[in-house]
């Protein structure tokens, strides 16, 4: 599994030489392991790196049929530097050439996959999950006290009286709400540890948002739905609804970021639009949200010395005096730098509103 100390190493990495980055699709829809090989072959035809090709080739091979639905795979023979990554979501096949390993399609892995915390309630207990990038991470459990069924007449001539079905409707009431509220305080320290992006809740209705009402407002401004099933589901079926559910409400909060971006930044506001707006804002570190459109390559110029980049070349640095070199692509560049300061990297598919600028971002100050 691909970690965020992984994540860390790939985006500090450097190479004086030549780094090889490819990403595969390996889900059964693509093939078997022939018909992959073959499209990794495709892959590296133009490239002109035999020794990493190999490396990557031979890396393959040693899989056997262990490939999960995405490889990711970084190799730099020359500082003997490899690493790979077998990946339980799909990926977009495609390879890179540069002196950093491309990080954009993990940014983009994150922003869709990335720490799902999920919790199935009901009166009693609870299951919780970590899902990140498409696996189970970790999973906890919770049992609190018993919640009786009540049976028959009230045993009491004195209706609302202690004893009877009354009283013990009550004495379930206040059950039922410890119960809720501990499973609550063990959820909120579980989505800490397993650091949470987003969760949901599973259970019925009335169940979930009794629950819901329990857990710290901070971690309620993170749920992004809830829905039906079992207590007792398999992992892979609560992965399978938390994902459904989950991309949905992605498309959703996608929505509204780009709104807020367009928005601050036609106010003069912590908004920027464009990739020279966005560059200067990203080289400033004040980057809180960087917002690209899925798929997005923009070219740029950088200084060999001091590495700004502009959209427009200039002779000298203004900064350190040496010169500038055209990159194919700012924005890959642009995300890793976002990434490198703590910063949020959204990838948008399908926004019209996007579309006409292509990148943006909403700003720390």
């Amino acid at each position: 599994m691909l970690t965020d100390r992984d994540i860390h190493e790939l985006l500090n990495y450097s190479s004086t030489g030549v780094m090889l980055s490819i990403y595969l699709n390996t889900s059964p829809s693509e093939g078997g392991s022939d018909a992959q090989k073959l499209q990794l072959r495709m892959l590296l035809e133009d490239v002109n790196q035999p020794d990493d090709q190999a490396a990557v080739l031979k890396h393959f091979e040693q899989l056997r049929e262990a490939k999960g639905r995405g490889l990711a795979l970084f190799s730099c023979v020359a500082e003997d530097f490899f690493r790979g990554y077998t990946l339980a979501v799909p990926v977009r096949s495609r390879v890179f050439v540069g002196n950093h390993p491309y990080v954009k399609p993990l940014a983009d892995l994150l922003d869709n996959y990335g720490n799902y915390g999920v919790v199935l309630v009901d009166k009693q207990g609870a299951r919780l999950f970590h899902f990140h990038l498409g696996e189970l991470v970790e999973q906890e459990g919770i049992l609190g006290d018993e919640v009786r069924q009540t049976r028959g007449k009230s045993a009491s001539s004195n209706p609302g009286g202690r004893g009877g079905v009354s009283g013990q409707s009550r004495f379930n009431d206040e059950v039922i709400a410890r119960n809720l509220r501990e499973i609550a305080d063990f959820s909120a320290r579980f989505f800490d540890e397993v650091h949470a992006r987003r969760i949901l809740i599973g259970g019925t209705d009335e169940t979930t948002a009794q629950f819901r009402q329990y857990l710290p407002k901070s971690w309620q401004s993170l749920v992004v739905g809830n829905f039906p099933i079992s207590m007792t589901a398999s992992h892979s079926d609560v992965l399978a609804r938390a994902m459904q559910i989950g991309h949905l409400a992605e498309q959703q909060r996608e929505t509204a970021l780009v709104e807020n971006m367009l928005t601050a930044a036609a106010k003069g506001q912590d908004g920027a639009v464009g990739l020279d707006a966005t560059l200067t804002a990203v080289q400033a570190g004040r980057v809180q949200t960087l917002i690209v459109q899925e798929g997005l390559r923009l070219p740029a110029y950088q200084c060999e010395g001091c590495e700004h980049m502009l959209t427009r070349s200039m002779d000298t640095c203004l900064f350190c005096g040496k010169s500038f070199v055209k990159i194919d692509d700012a924005v890959e560049l642009a995300v890793r730098k976002v990434m490198l300061t703590g910063g949020e990297v959204e990838i948008v598919r399908d926004n019209q509103a996007l579309q006409e600028v292509g990148i943006g971002a909403l700003l720390r100050y």
